[in-house]
């Protein structure tokens, strides 16, 4: 992975025609760290850097956050309610899967694969809660959607969460839609 030079980083802001205050502000820190940092006085923590690079994506208009992919509402089921009746949910909607969520906190996913996965005659009368997969990934609205991506690698679905509560879901399809 290259890290940008100062060079790069003042380089870069004057070609979007940035103040160092205006970059600051955009990136949450102060001006005189800008100044730092692109006098090459002082080298910033990875963190401070990915927070500039950032700030300069998004003024350049570079930058799609969850926010921008994510369905919301979020259509859900709660973890008592019917294998059932989250099936017929699906189905209704035309999903693969759906979030489970608790007082607006998610508390995993039910989908296709894991209902067929549980051999029972009687698995639709089972509780959600029962047969979900629990892991799931979060994350805040402004995350970006390469963080997004990542987490996609090893999850079925993203569940954007803001102050405790589920306010949107992202899928590979929503990414695909994006991306294209």
């Amino acid at each position: 992975m290259d890290l940008p030079t100062p060079e790069d980083l003042r380089e870069r802001r004057n070609e979007l025609e940035l103040t160092q205050s205006e970059l600051a502000e955009h990136a949450d820190v102060s001006q005189p760290l800008i100044a730092r940092i692109e006098g090459g006085d002082v080298d910033p923590r990875l963190s401070t850097l990915r927070r500039i690079v950032n700030a300069l994506d998004e003024a350049e208009g570079g930058i799609i956050r969850a926010r921008d992919v994510m369905n919301s509402p979020v259509v859900s089921v709660e973890p008592d309610d019917s294998v059932h009746q989250s099936k017929e949910l699906m189905d209704e909607k035309g999903y693969s899967q759906v979030p489970v969520i608790r007082d607006g906190s998610p508390q995993g996913l039910i989908g296709n694969s894991a209902i067929r996965q549980r051999s029972e005659e009687n698995v639709g009368e089972l509780p959600v809660a029962e047969v979900m997969h629990e892991s799931i990934a979060t994350v805040e609205p402004d995350a970006t959607i390469d963080e997004v991506d990542a987490y996609l690698n090893h999850n079925a679905a993203v569940m954007v969460v803001e102050g405790g509560r589920t306010v949107g879901v992202i899928t590979e399809a929503d990414i695909a839609r994006t991306v294209s």
